[in-house]
């Protein structure tokens, strides 16, 4: 049976993307712990990270790294948390956190809640900010 993540890859489930390459996609975790909450996962379902192969595992964190700054120039934050802890679901993925102090990436914190509009807006201006950056890269 296919993971969460590969049903959303698919298209089956909706999500609130903000970037996508051939190989990986980013979009909002929907119980984020905080404003901005981000998941990078490779589109070949693996649940162990370690276990990507290097190619796609370098493709993965280059990604990352590509949608964590245009994170950090959208939502106001001292910096963007990393961590891949995939006990949630069985397909490797990477979490953008943005953080002001170490408390923002504990997992037992409740969930922010954040309205569907704003999860939308929010995707949109991720979204942007990394079209921005990709073709300032290319020029």
């Amino acid at each position: 049976m296919p993971s969460i993540f590969s049903r959303i890859i698919s298209g089956e489930i909706p999500c609130y993307k903000v970037g996508e390459t051939e190989d990986c996609i980013a979009f909002l975790d929907i119980s984020p712990l905080t404003i901005g909450h981000t998941l990078v996962v490779p589109k070949v379902e693996i649940d162990h990270l370690f276990h990507v192969d290097d190619i796609n595992y370098s493709k993965l964190m280059l990604f990352a790294k590509e949608v964590g700054l245009a994170i950090k120039v959208v939502v106001p934050c001292k910096r963007i948390g990393v961590t891949v802890i995939g006990l949630e679901v069985p397909h490797a993925h990477v979490h953008l956190i943005p953080i002001n102090a170490m408390s923002d990436m504990n997992f037992a914190n409740p969930p922010v809640q954040i309205a569907s509009e704003e999860l939308t807006d929010l995707a949109s201006k991720i979204s942007r900010e990394l079209l921005l950056q990709s073709s300032k890269r290319k020029s």
